[in-house]
C-alpha cells in the first residue's frame, strides 16, 4: 500500500485511495437522485400516489439536505470526518432498506427523510475529506475534476439502471443498489481513511438552523399542498406568513451570531448573490425536468422505465461532456462565457418543451434533451467560482456550502413547482399541463444570462472586494 505523509509528519495510505472512497459515496447519492425519479410512476401505480404524494418522495429528501448540509459540515471538523462520514453512511442505507420495504407512500417519504439525514452527512463531509487530503493545489483541482466526473457518470448510469431495475425486478429494488455500494465504502473508510478533525471548529447555530428547516418546510409544504387545500385557505397563508417571519428573524439574528450558520456579509458581494440566484434557478429547473419527464414518458408516451431511462441518457451525456468544458472555460476566461452558454441553451430548450404534446416527435424531444444538458452541464463550474472567488481562504469552504445548500433549496423548490403547476393544469392534459413549467424555465435562463452579465462588472468586483473586506475584520475564530 503506498503512503504519503500529512501535515503533521504521519503516513497516512496514498490519497488515490482515499480519493476513491470519497467517490463510492458520491456514486451511491448521486445515483440514488436520478434512479428515484425514473420509478416514480411505478411507485405511483404500486402505492397509489397521487401528483403531490410523489412531489413528498422528491422533495423530503432535497429539503432535508438543503436544511442540513452545513450543520454536517460543522459536526465534522467538531467530531471527526470519518466519524461522521460512516454515521451518514449508516443511516443512508438504513433509510434505503426501509424504503425498499415502505407499505405506503406515506411511510416511503419518512423513509426518504433518514435516508437524507445520512446524505447530508456524505457528501460534504466526502469533500472536506477530500480537501484535507490533498494539499497540492494542482493535486486537489485533479481530484476535485474526478469528482466532478463521478457526479456526471453517476447521473448518467442512473436512468438507466433504475430503469432496468423498476422494469425486471420493480422498483423496491432500485434502493437495494446503495446496500452493497454503502458497506463496500464503510469497510473501507474503516481501514484507510485516516481521522481529522478541525483545529477551531465552528460553533452550532442550533436557532438559525431551526429557522433555515422552518422557512424550507413551510414553503415547501405550501406550494405542494396549495392546489389542494386552496391558495386562499388559512392554512396555506399561514405557512407563507410563518415562512416570511422565519426569515425576518434569520436575517435579524444572524448578523449577531459571533458564529453564524449563514454570514450575511456573503451577500454584500454581487457575484455572490448571482451564484447563489443562479443554482436556485438552475436546479429547480433540472429537478422539475426529471420529475416532469419521468411521469409524461412513461404514462403519456407509454414507454417502458427502461426506455425512459434511455432517452434520459443524452441530457447526461451532455452534462458530462460540457462540465469539465465549462471548468477549462472558467479557469481561462472567466465566468461569462459559461453562464451564458448556460443560460442560451437552457432557453432554447424550454422553448421547445413549451411546444410539448402527446405526440412530440422524438428526434425532437431528444434535442431538447441535449440542449438542457448543456445548459446544466455549462452551469456548475461558474457557481462554484463565482461563490469563493475574491472570498477570503478562511471563507471559501463556508462561501462553497451555502452554494451548495442553495443548489438543494432549488432542486426541492423545482420538484413543488412542477408538480403543483401540472395539477392546476391537469384538465388540459399532461404535455399542455406543463407548459407554464417550462415558460418559467424560459424565465430562468434569461436570469442567468443577465446575472452572467451583472456579475462580472467592474460595479460587481467592487462588491465582493468590499464583502471581502468586511469578512476580514471579522472577529477572531467566528469563521473558524
Amino acid at each position: 500500500m503506498k503512503t504519503t505523509i500529512d501535515d503533521a509528519g504521519r503516513a497516512t495510505t496514498h490519497p488515490n485511495l482515499i480519493l476513491g472512497i470519497c467517490c463510492l459515496s458520491l456514486l451511491m447519492v448521486a445515483m440514488d437522485a436520478t434512479i428515484v425519479n425514473v420509478a416514480l410512476p411505478s411507485i405511483r401505480q404500486d402505492l397509489g400516489a397521487s401528483i403531490s404524494g410523489l412531489q413528498w418522495v422528491i422533495d423530503a429528501y432535497t429539503m432535508v439536505v438543503a436544511s442540513l448540509l452545513m450543520l454536517a459540515g460543522s459536526m465534522a471538523d467538531r467530531f471527526g470526518r470519518r466519524r461522521v462520514f460512516q454515521t451518514g453512511m449508516a443511516l443512508f442505507m438504513l433509510g434505503s432498506l426501509l424504503c425498499s420495504v415502505a407499505p405506503s407512500v406515506h411511510g416511503l417519504v419518512v423513509f426518504r427523510i433518514v435516508q437524507a439525514l445520512g446524505a447530508t452527512m456524505l457528501n460534504p463531509v466526502a469533500m472536506s475529506i477530500i480537501a484535507n487530503t490533498f494539499h497540492e493545489p494542482k493535486a486537489r483541482a485533479r481530484a476535485i475534476g474526478i469528482w466532478g466526473a463521478v457526479a456526471g457518470v453517476s447521473m448518467a448510469l442512473g436512468p438507466v439502471i433504475g430503469g432496468a431495475l423498476t422494469e425486471t425486478i420493480g422498483w423496491r429494488s432500485i434502493f437495494w443498489v446503495n446496500l452493497p455500494v454503502g458497506a463496500a465504502a464503510m469497510v473501507l473508510a474503516a481501514r484507510y481513511i485516516p481521522e481529522s478533525k478541525a483545529p477551531h471548529p465552528r460553533r452550532v447555530d442550533p436557532i438559525g438552523q431551526l429557522l433555515v428547516f422552518v422557512i424550507l418546510a413551510t414553503v415547501t409544504y405550501a406550494v405542494i399542498e396549495g392546489p389542494h387545500a386552496r391558495w386562499s385557505s388559512s392554512v396555506i397563508v399561514g405557512l407563507f406568513a410563518t415562512a416570511a417571519l422565519a426569515l425576518v428573524a434569520l436575517l435579524v439574528y444572524e448578523p449577531r451570531r459571533h458564529e453564524p450558520l449563514i454570514d450575511v456579509r456573503f451577500f454584500r458581494s454581487a457575484p455572490f448573490s448571482s451564484a447563489t440566484l443562479i443554482a436556485v434557478c438552475s436546479f429547480s429547473a433540472f429537478s422539475g425536468f426529471l420529475f416532469l419527464n419521468a411521469l409524461y414518458l412513461q404514462e403519456v408516451r407509454g414507454l417502458s422505465a427502461f426506455h425512459t431511462g434511455l432517452c434520459t441518457l443524452p441530457l447526461a451525456l451532455a452534462t458530462i461532456l460540457c462540465s469539465p468544458f465549462s471548468g477549462r472555460l472558467v479557469g481561462t476566461y472567466g465566468t461569462r462565457p459559461s453562464l451564458l452558454v448556460s443560460g442560451t441553451a437552457t432557453i432554447l430548450s424550454a422553448l421547445m418543451m413549451t411546444q410539448l404534446t402527446a405526440a412530440t416527435p422524438l428526434p425532437f424531444l431528444l434535442l431538447s434533451y441535449v440542449l438542457f444538458g448543456i445548459g446544466f452541464g455549462m452551469v456548475n463550474a461558474p457557481i462554484t467560482n463565482t461563490a469563493v472567488s475574491g472570498m477570503p481562504k478562511a471563507q471559501a469552504g463556508l462561501a462553497a456550502a451555502v452554494a451548495s445548500t442553495s443548489r438543494q433549496i432549488g432542486a426541492s423548490l423545482g420538484v413543488a413547482l412542477a408538480g403543483t403547476i401540472l395539477g392546476t393544469h391537469m384538465h388540459k392534459g399532461f404535455a399542455e399541463a406543463s407548459h407554464p413549467f417550462w415558460w418559467l424555465v424560459t424565465g430562468g435562463g434569461v436570469t442567468v444570462l443577465l446575472l452572467a452579465w451583472l456579475s462580472n462588472t467592474g460595479w460587481a468586483r467592487d462588491t465582493t472586494r468590499h464583502a471581502a473586506h468586511l469578512l476580514e475584520e471579522a472577529p477572531t475564530g467566528a469563521t473558524a
